[in-house]
């Protein structure tokens, strides 16, 4: 039987994917057996009227090694 945990990340991207991929590659530094990411939230920021970058809060779930 395994053991799963669920860390929840912050990133920023130029779009949605490299957000979500920025979350992934930093979460990795220091997690390993990374599973699998939900998308629980993004947010668009905007300057001068334009989306300069995404923002997402992911909740990444890894197995927990014994």
């Amino acid at each position: 039987m395994s053991i799963a945990k669920v860390i929840e990340v912050l990133a920023e991207g130029s779009n949605i994917e490299d957000a979500v991929q920025n979350a992934v590659t930093e979460a990795s530094r220091t997690v390993k057996n990374i599973k699998h990411v939900y998308l629980s939230e993004t947010q668009a920021l905007i300057d001068n009227n334009r989306v300069e970058k995404y923002r997402v809060n992911v909740k990444v779930t890894f197995v927990v090694e014994k």
